[in-house]
């Protein structure tokens, strides 16, 4: 019998950006303390596109915080495979006194990359939100998808571009698209699978609305009124019209089953 060693140099695939175990959080303590989350598990694989769904006050956000590094456990644990996860919130939150490109390139200075290396990427990242043209412009100049769109560009400069390229980048967005206009809404929603496609990223994706989670994700993950927890997954990815339609049924009948049982409780 012979045994092999295993190569050093051969770095083991990793299976997931992030994984959370048995998350708890708890904000304040006795009869007035809030717990937020009851005790989440959920793994994101490298690439994935998932959307957390619920009901307002289920904890979407304050999962998305944990994951961030804004804030930490109460208990469980939280394991980040992946580059320091990127944030994109409902508002743009732009600097004003910037231009888009100032901000896009706010990240890239903050995280070292030369100047000369920062001008190629903040073309780069305008190009790919179809941007172009508009570098020069500052917030107040921008209509609200626009301004979306340097936030999307903004984020993904915080993603992508670290010191650690051997990491898959992670991308997380707390309803980026819920104040938008239904026609900009839409338009961003491809947008965003195209840019997604074409990054690698992984997304976290957070919303309320089941047919957004259904058209934009690959897994949709449906957790329960406060205290949050997962109670459903569904893959949804290459569902034809019809079983979209029925998937998004099954998902709103079951989502008014978690809101109506916590409404009982």
């Amino acid at each position: 019998m012979t045994a092999t060693l295993e190569d050093p140099t051969v770095q083991p695939a990793i299976e997931h950006a992030v994984r959370l175990s048995g998350v708890h959080k708890s904000f304040g303590q006795g009869q007035r303390g809030v717990v937020a989350l009851g005790g989440v598990d959920l793994d994101v694989a490298p690439g994935e596109f998932v959307c957390l769904l619920g009901a307002s006050g289920c904890g979407k956000t304050t999962l998305l915080n944990l994951v961030a590094g804004l804030d930490k456990p109460s208990s469980g644990e939280i394991e980040l495979n992946s580059s320091r996860p990127a944030v994109m919130f409902q508002e743009a939150a732009l600097m004003p006194w910037l231009t888009a490109a100032a901000n896009v390139e706010l990240p890239l200075r903050l995280a070292g990359v030369p100047r000369s290396a920062r001008k190629n990427h903040i073309g780069e990242l305008l190009e790919l939100v179809r941007l172009e043209g508009v570098g020069s412009k500052r917030p107040h100049e921008l209509s609200g998808g626009m301004r979306q769109r340097v936030a999307l560009a903004r984020a993904l400069a915080s993603a992508l571009h670290t010191s650690d390229d051997s990491l898959p980048p992670l991308l997380l967005m707390d309803e980026p698209f819920s104040a938008l206009d239904a026609i900009t809404r839409d338009v961003l929603q491809g947008e965003l699978l195209r840019v997604w496609r074409s990054t690698g990223a992984a997304v976290v994706f957070v919303t309320h609305d089941v047919r957004e989670a259904v058209r934009l994700g690959q897994r949709v993950v449906l957790l329960s009124s406060r205290p949050g927890r997962v109670v459903q997954e569904w893959q949804v990815e290459d569902l034809d019209n019809a079983d979209e339609l029925s998937t998004i049924d099954e998902i709103n009948q079951r989502l008014r089953e978690v809101i109506s049982s916590h409404a009982a409780a």
